[in-house]
């Protein structure tokens, strides 16, 4: 195991100039997304838990740069970004915040519980660490059927410091699964530190003991982050080695929208807001090597609040789940003696008051 960190890009002259400006305008979409989100949680038309991906846009749009559609990924609750990254359309993806029938787990999910079968997407977790085993699983069975691809088992800080995290890197180094545990270290689980929650603070080292290969990457850069999950990804694949990425960045609001994140000094918050934006950071660096100019990154800017503001029309268009599917998806496969429509019916009118 070695600490591996990809130097910060200064020459963009190898990269590809579409591919560097769809990587701001997916770094753009997702800080508007979240930004509307807590907009729409605060008007109540968003209820429950909801984790925003703010400041963390560059290890989003890293990793699924560089991730193929045969490749599976399995995430915590904080999976907004994550889900549109790998290309799902914002506007179910808003619906399914929303509650609404068109949503992308139809309504029956909401923020911590978006789904995408189509696009590999296994979901986020709300137990924290719950996602891991069954990602580790899943690598296995790719191995196992001999097909091709990588699984990513993305997590939080705070899971490095459970049971079955260390239980997972056990088994995928013993059996040679092809998975990549993909740690955003925002220094903070939920509002204890890594100090103080943790012994080993370099999360790179926590695999040493499974001998699995560890580095830390810059979350902020959207290429550092690409490079190195490709690096791994490949070799996962190739020789059956998981490898664990410690992902460095920095959370620009509280755990969830609900937080007052007193817990943090407001100067260190101001000055990582300031210094640690990878959206306005990247959009400096494609505008100095004329990559984009400001007539570019102005149109950018209105085409993605257009898209956003129509993912809001269309999940507040979008109907609610009906009361007689209230107990329909409760098993994968039909199962003798479950509830069906009657049973929802008498359901719906008991918590309405009318029986």
């Amino acid at each position: 195991m070695t600490r591996v960190e990809e130097p910060v890009r200064t020459d963009l002259a190898a990269e590809n100039a579409d591919e560097l400006r769809h990587y701001y305008y997916q770094m753009l979409l997702l800080r508007r997304f979240e930004e509307r989100t807590s907009e729409m949680y605060v008007k109540a038309k968003i209820g429950g838990y909801c984790h925003l991906n703010l400041g963390e846009e560059a290890t989003i749009v890293g990793l699924m740069a560089a991730l193929k559609p045969e490749d599976y990924i399995f995430t915590n609750y904080r999976e907004h970004g994550y889900i549109l990254a790998r290309g799902v359309a914002p506007g179910p993806v808003m619906a399914e915040l929303f509650g609404r029938e068109t949503g992308v787990s139809g309504g029956r999910g909401g923020s911590m519980h978006l789904f995408d079968a189509k696009a590999n997407f296994m979901g986020g977790y709300a137990i924290v660490g719950g996602q891991v085993p069954l990602a580790v699983g899943a690598a296995y069975a790719l191995r196992y059927q001999g097909r091709p691809g990588v699984v990513v088992a993305q997590m939080g800080d705070g899971t490095t410091n459970i049971g079955a995290f260390y239980e997972s890197l056990n088994l995928a180094k013993l059996w040679k699964c092809p998975v990549l545990f993909f740690i955003v270290n925002n220094g903070f689980g939920m509002g204890t530190s890594v100090a103080m929650g943790s012994s080993e603070t370099e999360l790179w080292r926590k695999g040493a003991s499974f001998r699995i290969h560890g580095e830390q990457v810059d979350g902020t850069d959207v290429l550092a982050v690409r490079d190195a999950v490709r690096r791994l990804r490949t070799r996962a694949e190739a020789e059956g080695e998981p490898a664990l990425l410690d992902l460095v960045s920095f959370r620009f609001r509280g755990h969830s929208v609900i937080d007052a994140d007193r817990y943090r000094d407001p100067e260190q918050v101001r000055k990582g807001r300031e210094t640690n934006d990878p959206v306005r950071n990247f959009a400096a660096l494609l505008h100095d090597h004329g990559i984009a100019d400001d007539e570019w990154l102005k149109s950018t800017a209105i085409r993605v609040d257009r898209e956003v503001q129509e993912a809001i029309d269309f999940a507040n268009a979008s109907p609610d789940p009906k009361g007689e599917d209230l107990f329909t998806y409760m098993y994968a496969t039909p199962v003798p003696n479950t509830p069906g429509p009657e049973e929802a019916a008498r359901a719906v009118q008991i918590n309405r008051g009318e029986l």
